[in-house]
């Protein structure tokens, strides 16, 4: 479980220059709710900064995944290690398939906190200017990295909270409920990105998907 604090960054069009990005594990529990909606919520965990609330936080990105094994696939890749928090994400799982996870699935997290994974992370030239200016790129400025990720079609999950709760480090995370259909994060992701033919096809995730990832759809199936 990892938390961010406001630091200042170059990469950022945040107005006071600042970014939540750079996360770090703690200990102990975590208060977990809805944040509320996007341009005015940020974070769901308590303490946790969000900066730039015109793109990030808000319900449908109250909470980002991503697993430790692809962690390890980039520490691998980049020959630099990784600490969990490293891709700016507030949970750094092990042993659930995040990417292969289905827009609609909901995770229990420990006694009480229900999650429903509704997004894929769309990378962004402050998560970029983030790792070069940590040393994991030969770039101080990250450049070539939203390139390198995007192709990778490894994103990690957003969740939104359907229930609230505390999470702490080592909580176990269990698959309460998987949908029918086949929009798994990955296949959002691709289709968000590299092969907008998809996109009609994510309209059967439902209510359940992110909804600026809805419209895009819906734009989508209007044109075709």
């Amino acid at each position: 479980m990892n938390l961010g604090r406001p630091r200042p960054t170059a990469h950022t069009d945040q107005p006071q220059g600042l970014t939540g990005i750079a996360k770090a594990p703690v200990e102990g529990p975590v208060a977990v709710a809805a944040p509320g909606p996007r341009g005015a919520g940020g974070s769901g965990l308590a303490g946790d900064a969000i900066c730039e609330l015109r793109h990030h936080g808000g319900e449908h990105q109250a909470v980002y995944a991503y697993a430790r094994e692809d962690l390890d696939h980039w520490e691998a890749e980049l020959g630099a290690p990784l600490p969990g928090g490293s891709f700016g994400e507030n949970l750094t799982t092990a042993g659930i398939a995040v990417n292969d996870a289905l827009i609609g699935e909901r995770w229990r997290i420990g006694a009480e906190l229900v999650l429903e994974v509704c997004g894929a992370r769309i990378p962004c030239r402050t998560f970029a200017g983030h790792l070069g200016g940590a040393g994991v790129l030969p770039d101080p400025d990250g450049r070539g990295w939203v390139r390198r990720f995007t192709r990778a079609a490894l994103p990690g999950a957003y969740l939104r909270v359907v229930r609230p709760g505390t999470v702490r480090a080592g909580d176990p995370v269990a698959v309460e409920h998987r949908p029918g259909h086949e929009v798994t994060v990955a296949f959002l992701f691709r289709a968000v990105t590299t092969e907008p033919a998809l996109l009609p096809r994510i309209l059967t995730a439902g209510d359940a998907l992110h909804p600026e990832s809805r419209e895009l759809a819906l734009r989508r199936t209007a044109v075709g």
